[in-house]
């Protein structure tokens, strides 16, 4: 009895709670009304197709893409392959006058996207050449004294390099028999014409002036002086050491000799260099050559002097290339007055050649080289950009390109996050050609054809789950159905 009691009474109570839950029901459809309103439309929108105009925008409708796949269209609204509602495109106005090749981006978009723009200049273009070079003697301010004569070396009046000496200066004395021998001839020579010209015997006389000439003559290739001679000639005393003088003002970059030492004839005593001026010895690459020519200026800077320039110029680019590091060798003349110029240290050589006076110019960073084209991207203002392909010349200084053909001067090019108007570009391109094939199939209003790129074909018949739930789904893949 009590069992059966208490089941009546929670009969009673299950229909009471059911009553209420009613009236709840219809009291949350009442407030809840609107929300409904919206759902019915959403689902309203569902008829909605490409070429149709939207309601509540105003707009045509391209067609319909997935929200994290711009490559997954449609021409009705459906579930994307990954499960969210797929959102219209519209038509822009004017859109159909616009080329193929020109994108719209919000102007919020491109902000965030980071994109520069730059002006296309005319202007002349220079190219920055860099070498590093080694400064050298200048071979053609370098004597070598030797010595003229054999003899025995008495006296340096240079017992050691790198003194600076003036042309003229005293840099040995040499004392040689044979020296002295022919100054005696001398002596005796001037003594034999003088009695001869006493006593006008003129052919005698001739001859003893012949001899005395071919005697100075000899002492003359030896290394003595006309003054020299000419006190001999008045003194009539022999000078048993003969002075050796520098023949140009330099540097002594090399002494041979020691005193007491025995010297032969051509036998080398010092080596002399004028460091006034320099040479600088720089390697360029084979694809610079073109743009270095003989007497073009050059600029020079040394590690030991930062900040300072020293001004040159090209002598001489050698005729020949090193096989090893592929690069020519040029010969550069520098001054050198105050001698900061030391033969031996590394220099950096700056050559600014100019490839044309008059040239189209771009930074080098608005340009996407694929290797089969170049591109550029125009900014034709209000969001659009045209994608435009270039013939790119020489490089120029600071990053530079010469426009040949493509671009006018003054417009606006994207110079940085131009490959994600690229990527933009190709995508719009893309659905373009599969919008174009469709159009057929679009009279067909009872079924809505799935437009995907040509490769996700077979991947979006398998990730198209919009119809299927978790309860039903099969053990494989079916084809997907859209109602």
């Amino acid at each position: 009895m009590k069992r059966l009691m208490m089941i009546a009474f929670i009969s009673i109570l299950i229909a009471a709670l059911g009553g209420m839950g009613l009236l709840v029901g219809k009291e949350s459809m009442r407030l809840l009304g609107p929300s409904l309103a919206i759902k019915e439309a959403s689902a309203a929108e569902k008829g909605l197709k490409a070429g149709m105009t939207h309601p509540e925008t105003g707009k045509k409708i391209k067609y319909w893409q997935a929200p994290m796949n711009p490559a997954y269209i449609r021409n009705e609204p459906g579930k994307s392959p990954m499960g969210m509602d797929m959102i219209p495109v519209y038509e822009e106005e004017g859109e159909e006058k616009v080329p193929a090749s020109v994108i719209r981006i919000d102007p919020v978009t491109v902000q965030n996207m980071g994109v520069r723009l730059a002006r296309v200049q005319r202007k002349p273009l220079v190219r920055n050449i860099r070498a590093y070079g080694t400064v050298v003697y200048d071979e053609r301010r370098m004597k070598v004294v030797s010595a003229w004569v054999g003899g025995r070396i008495d006296k340096l009046y240079v017992d050691f390099t790198g003194v600076a000496v003036k042309k003229g200066d005293p840099l040995a004395e040499l004392y040689s028999p044979e020296l002295v021998s022919t100054q005696q001839e001398l002596i005796l020579a001037l003594e034999t014409r003088g009695r001869l010209w006493a006593l006008g015997n003129q052919e005698s006389l001739r001859s003893a002036s012949n001899l005395v000439e071919a005697t100075k003559q000899r002492l003359l290739l030896w290394g003595i002086t006309k003054d020299q001679i000419d006190e001999i000639e008045r003194t009539r005393k022999v000078r048993t050491h003969m002075t050796i003088h520098a023949p140009i003002g330099g540097i002594v970059t090399d002494k041979k000799v020691f005193e007491g030492q025995y010297v032969k004839e051509g036998e080398r005593l010092y080596t002399i260099a004028d460091l006034s001026m320099v040479w600088v010895l720089a390697d360029v690459y084979e694809y610079e050559l073109p743009w270095v020519r003989n007497g073009m200026p050059a600029e020079m800077g040394l590690s030991y002097i930062p900040g300072k320039r020293f001004k040159g110029k090209v002598l001489y680019v050698y005729p020949y290339m090193d096989e090893k590091t592929r690069t020519a060798k040029l010969r550069l003349e520098f001054k050198n007055s105050r001698y900061q110029l030391k033969p031996g240290m590394y220099a950096n050589i700056y050559l600014n050649p100019r490839m044309s006076a008059d040239s189209l110019v771009i930074p080098q960073e608005a340009v996407i080289d694929s290797g089969v084209r170049k591109l550029v991207f125009v900014s034709l203002g209000k969001g659009k950009f045209q994608a435009r392909e270039v013939k790119i010349g020489i490089e120029g200084s600071d990053n530079e390109f010469q426009v040949l053909s493509g671009l006018h001067e003054g417009e606006e090019i994207v110079v940085s996050a131009q490959f994600m108007l690229d990527s933009e570009s190709r995508l719009k391109e893309a659905i373009q050609k599969m919008l174009e094939v469709s159009q057929p199939q679009r009279s067909d209003s009872d079924q809505a054809e799935t437009m995907v790129v040509e490769e996700m074909d077979m991947e979006d018949k398998e990730l198209d789950m919009s119809n299927m739930k978790m309860d039903d789904a099969p053990e494989t893949a079916r084809p997907h159905q859209h109602k």
